[in-house]
């Protein structure tokens, strides 16, 4: 009797520290339940919303006059435009993470750590310009294509993927770093071991970002020669036709949510187990 020392509302208070602490683990086992249904429930919602436009625009094609039917076709207009803006959206994309992420990287080692605020300015003027003067900045040049719209979208999602990488790299607990160290690990190891692994989340959170700001701002390739689903929705605007415009919107829609989805499953199959 003598080990305890303590108070009756010590005693009280035990049980429900022990209940907050079983708790816990539970409310996080039910959040990732919550995520993960999540996840899987999105697939089911694009694939809804597909089959809500092959109805629509099944009834539109049914009912609709010569120009209509010109502006959707399917195998010389829809389809050709929704194929370019994935490509464009992909490769500015990819473009984006080869060179934000080792970017990202250099500027949270010391040696490059002072001009940091330098890089991040740069990165910033990419979306701090509106995207129709960057896309004409570059119109100007390197000419019209779809390679001008890659490289200034590029630019323009910058920013998300870089702020995100050295954000990331730089909440990774230093008591972890230098445990992984004291085991011998070299400081390339540790990065690629301990620092990236754990940084993993924030940075593909930057990327789909950029993902959906390229499929955004990828409508407006049309305007330097790019093509993309922008030619169908500027017809829709141009002829006062709802049905183009919202054809043409719909599909950027699909696109941009199925892109996002497998941004998810990046995020989630790519993370540490136990995040």
């Amino acid at each position: 009797m003598s080990g305890f020392v303590g108070t009756a509302d010590d005693v009280a208070e035990a049980p429900a520290q022990v209940g907050e602490d079983a708790a816990a683990p539970a409310a996080t086992r039910r959040a990732r339940a919550i995520k993960a249904a999540g996840l899987w429930l999105a697939p089911v919602v694009i694939a809804v919303l597909g089959l809500l436009l092959y109805l629509y625009y099944g009834n539109v094609m049914d009912e609709a006059n010569s120009t209509v039917k010109s502006a959707l076709a399917w195998d010389t207009k829809l389809w050709p435009q929704t194929v370019r803006i994935i490509y464009i959206a992909f490769w500015s994309t990819l473009i984006v993470i080869l060179v934000a992420v080792p970017l990202g990287i250099g500027l949270t080692r010391p040696a490059l750590r002072r001009i940091s605020p330098a890089i991040l300015t740069i990165a910033n003027s990419g979306q701090a310009l509106p995207a129709y003067g960057l896309l004409v900045i570059f119109l100007g040049i390197m000419g019209q294509g779809a390679l001008t719209a890659i490289v200034a979208l590029s630019l323009y999602a910058l920013l998300p993927v870089l702020r995100n990488t050295m954000v990331g790299l730089d909440g990774v607990d230093r008591s972890v770093i230098e445990a992984g160290r004291g085991m011998g690990m070299t400081r390339l190891q540790a990065l690629t071991r301990i620092e990236l692994p754990l940084a993993v989340p924030i940075i593909i959170a930057g990327v789909r970002t950029a993902m959906i700001l390229n499929i955004g701002m990828a409508t407006l390739a049309f305007l330097i020669g790019g093509g993309g689903l922008g030619i169908t929705i500027q017809t829709g605007l141009k002829l006062n036709q709802d049905p183009i415009l919202i054809v043409g919107a719909w599909l950027v829609a699909l696109v941009a949510l199925t892109f996002d989805w497998f941004g998810a499953l990046a995020e989630r199959y790519l993370k540490p187990r136990g995040l």
